[in-house]
Order: C-alpha cells, then sequence, then structure tokens
C-alpha cells in the first residue's frame, strides 16, 4: 500500500513543478514580447535570424543620393522629409541608412507628440532607387533589405508619438509601404497611392501587405495588392486609407493644414500623449491579457504625477 502513496506524492509534486515552470515560463515569455514593443532601440531581426545590420549597412551605403531631414518643432511635432525630388524621392541605399538615423533621433526626443512624414517638392516617394535595386539582384540581398526595412518602419510605427503620412503627388511602392507605417494618412486632391508590387513581379517587403491589411481589411487590401490599383485621394477617403483629404495642394499650406489637423490629437503633456500611443500599440500588437498588464504598467508612471494631479486641481477648483 505504501509504495502507491509515494508514487502519488512524487507525481502530483511533480505536476506541481510543471505547472509553476509553465505559470514562470508564460510570465517571462509575456513579460520579453512587451519590452520588444515597448523598449526603444529593439529591432525584429538580429543575428539569431540570420541578418547581420553592419553588413547590410556597407552594402546600402554603395548607393549615395538625397537624404531624410528631421526638424523638430517647439510644438512637439517632428517634420520628417523625404528628399530626393531628381528622382521622386526615391529611397537611395543612404537615404534608407538615414531614415534608420532619424527614427532613433525621435526615439530618444521625450518632448515629441507628433510626427508629419512627407516628401520635398510636393511629391511623397517612388519607393526605391531603381539603381540600388538593379546592384543588390539576389535574393539573399533582397531579403537582407526587406529585413533592413521592416526592422526600420517597425520601429517608425512603434515610436509613442501619433504620426500622419502627408501623402502630395504619388506615393508608389516603397514609399506607398511607409505611409502604413504611419498611424494616419492625409492626402493632397491630386494625389495617389499605389502599390504597384505586382507589377514589378514582387510582393511588398518593407511590412507594407501587413500593415495594410490592418488598416483596410483583408478583402480591400487584396484587392488594392493584386489590381495594383491606383488610390486616388476619392477612393482612399472612401475605403479608409486615408483620413481626411486637404483643401490645398501647395507645398506649405497642406504642410500647414497638416500640422493643425494633427494638433487637434497632441493637446496636452508629452508624457500622456506617449503613454496613450503605448497603450494603443500595445491594444494592436499584444495579446489581450499582455494588452491589459501593459496598460496597468503605463498608468503606473501617470498616476499622481504632475499632470494628473494638476487636472484633480483644476476640477476641484471648478467643481467649487
Amino acid at each position: 500500500m505504501s509504495v502507491p502513496v509515494r508514487e502519488t506524492s512524487s507525481n502530483n509534486g511533480m505536476e506541481s513543478k510543471q505547472e509553476m515552470a509553465r505559470s514562470l515560463l508564460k510570465t517571462s515569455s509575456m513579460s520579453i514580447r512587451t519590452k520588444l514593443l515597448h523598449k526603444t532601440g529593439v529591432s525584429l531581426y538580429n543575428t539569431s535570424h540570420g541578418f547581420h545590420e553592419e553588413v547590410v549597412k556597407k552594402k546600402l551605403q554603395q548607393f549615395p543620393g538625397g537624404s531624410v531631414d528631421l526638424q523638430r518643432e517647439d510644438s512637439g511635432i517632428g517634420i520628417l522629409t523625404l528628399n530626393n525630388p531628381s528622382k521622386m524621392n526615391a529611397f537611395s541605399g543612404v537615404m534608407m541608412l538615414q531614415l534608420l538615423e532619424r527614427v532613433i533621433e525621435l526615439e530618444s526626443w521625450t518632448e515629441g507628440k507628433g510626427l508629419i512624414v512627407r516628401g520635398a517638392k510636393s511629391t511623397f516617394s517612388s519607393g526605391s532607387d531603381l539603381n540600388a535595386v538593379k546592384a543588390l539582384g539576389t535574393p539573399e540581398d533582397g531579403v537582407a533589405i526587406s529585413m533592413f526595412m521592416q526592422n526600420t518602419l517597425t520601429r517608425l510605427m512603434r515610436l509613442p508619438l501619433v504620426s500622419v503620412a502627408l501623402v502630395q503627388g504619388r506615393a508608389m511602392g516603397g514609399g506607398a509601404e511607409v505611409t502604413t507605417a504611419c498611424d494616419f494618412r492625409l492626402m493632397t486632391r491630386e494625389s495617389e497611392i499605389r502599390f504597384v508590387h505586382k507589377e514589378m513581379g514582387i510582393v511588398p517587403s518593407w511590412g507594407g501587405a501587413a500593415r495594410l491589411v490592418n488598416i483596410i481589411g483583408n478583402r480591400e487590401a487584396l484587392k488594392v495588392l493584386t489590381g495594383a490599383l491606383k488610390l486616388d485621394s476619392k477612393k482612399a477617403l472612401d475605403i479608409g486609407m486615408v483620413e481626411e483629404v486637404l483643401q490645398s495642394s501647395d507645398e506649405t499650406e497642406s504642410l500647414e493644414e497638416a500640422q493643425e489637423w494633427l494638433k487637434q490629437f497632441i493637446k496636452g503633456p508629452p508624457e500622456v500623449i506617449r503613454a496613450l500611443k503605448r497603450s494603443v500599440s500595445s491594444g494592436k500588437e499584444l495579446c489581450l491579457e499582455e494588452a491589459l498588464q501593459n496598460e496597468r504598467d503605463l498608468l503606473g508612471t501617470l498616476w499622481g504625477g504632475p499632470a494628473n494631479l494638476e487636472a484633480i486641481a483644476r476640477r476641484a477648483k471648478f467643481n467649487k
């Protein structure tokens, strides 16, 4: 009789330890995923995925031309400009490198609340510079650039800034993909967005297809991609690709309009706006349990803080 009792006790102990291990693993896994989402400077791919960033950077450095410029306004709005107008703001290799550098700058801009991404000289971007595309023609090169740009645009998407793509002129191919890394899109009346990848014999590779599905749904995304549809401002508005069509097509005036549109969503202390963006990012990318835990943690950074206490004092004053 004593032997079965010992076996049962041993089995129960083993099951208890396994359950504890599973619980610890689950908790650890959740915290790691949450950290990956919100910790600045963390990319999707690294050497464990066969991605060697420094090697890719050396290759991209061989293709100069254009620049990616960043202007930080006192209002807390950053203006990121794709600047290669002689090639419709196509991304050279150096511009890809500079985009990553600007995103890293924005990750450390604690006073920032909003971001506008636009192209120079009234056009957004025609995608990749064909000179670089032709020179980097092997499948290995293509996958390496894909991982580099997915890393960069995911970090752009996860910035704790409310971001808007200001689409003037054309956003084609990779340029269209960049617009999907922003929270919102605004278009001028004559502009267009077009995912031309099918006509180039490829698929979107900078994360544009996955993000497009989140923006307009899988059915509309499939139509847009397989039809290489030209999304003029009316069509883009109808399917939910953009928030609004701006009144002016002038480069300066449309930027001013975009800034005014964005300001309505970034009124308030930077720490509050940034926490709200992080909470929405959690809801989009994490499972419910993880998103709720992250929301709780974000609250802990604000509750009893200066903005919270000031708001309570204001309410108390009005309620007297």
